[in-house]
């Protein structure tokens, strides 16, 4: 009974985030840009905003120009996130491959900084005046989840060790649709309900903004106005009905 109802949970839980995540990324992408409205400096070549889209995503580059402490604590939770991931992904690879082998023991560290991160970035939110009042229980509710979804992986890493192999077999049954039976670990599970429970509600958070910033005007623009004649997908649509 146990497995099974793991096994639903997360059936259930990838599709809303697969459905959810595409019917949000669709939303973006099809949402109407009628101003030319990038955030100077801009780039005024396609490569140039590019290349600017890549230093947002990997090195935040706005939020280190506002704000050095908030740019801090995001970017080593979100590095610290993206080694816990790629770890994880031996769960469900046969064989791992080698460079999975070699992020293991950085991933395991990974866990301590990706933790303290959002504690600080908790803490913002709670100390800071003005980041306090603007702050709702969705935000403090999405940076529980994620502190508890830390804290018990480390959890099974350090105090309360569980039977990894047994739960890629689990996972690895789940991808080929034969079930194999899911360690009770009372860690282990709260774990995994915990990461279940992130994966639904991903769709219907502020933590979009992952996919978002790729659809954001004042990013993805070149500042070429001057160049050439901007005309907005919403003009586009006007004019297409009109002929």
């Amino acid at each position: 009974m146990l497995t099974t109802a793991f096994a639903l949970s997360f059936y259930t839980a990838a599709l809303v985030l697969a459905g959810g995540l595409g019917y949000r990324i669709w939303l973006y992408a099809s949402t109407p840009a009628p101003l030319k409205i990038p955030t100077t400096p801009a780039p005024l070549t396609h490569s140039g905003v590019a290349a600017r889209m890549f230093r947002e995503v990997v090195f935040f580059q706005s939020l280190f120009n506002a704000n050095k402490w908030i740019w801090l604590f995001g970017w080593i939770f979100h590095m610290a996130l993206a080694l816990v991931v790629l770890r994880h992904l031996r769960y469900f690879l046969q064989p791992v491959p080698e460079i999975l082998v070699l992020v293991q023991p950085f991933g395991e560290l990974a866990g301590f900084a990706m933790v303290a991160g959002l504690i600080a970035l908790w803490a913002r939110r709670l100390i800071v005046p003005r980041i306090r009042y603007i702050s709702g229980p969705s935000d403090h509710l999405m940076l529980a989840l994620l502190v508890a979804i830390g804290i018990s992986g480390l959890t099974m890493t350090y105090v309360a060790h569980t039977d990894i192999v047994a739960v890629k077999g689990f996972f690895l049954g789940l991808m080929y649709f034969n079930w194999q039976p899911l360690p009770s670990d009372p860690v282990l599970l709260v774990h995994l309900g915990l990461v279940a429970a992130l994966m639904i509600i991903f769709p219907f958070s502020k933590l979009l903004h992952a996919p978002g910033v790729f659809f954001s005007p004042t990013r993805n623009q070149a500042d070429d106005s001057r160049e050439h004649r901007y005309v907005g997908s919403a003009r586009l649509e006007a004019m297409s009905r009109k002929a």
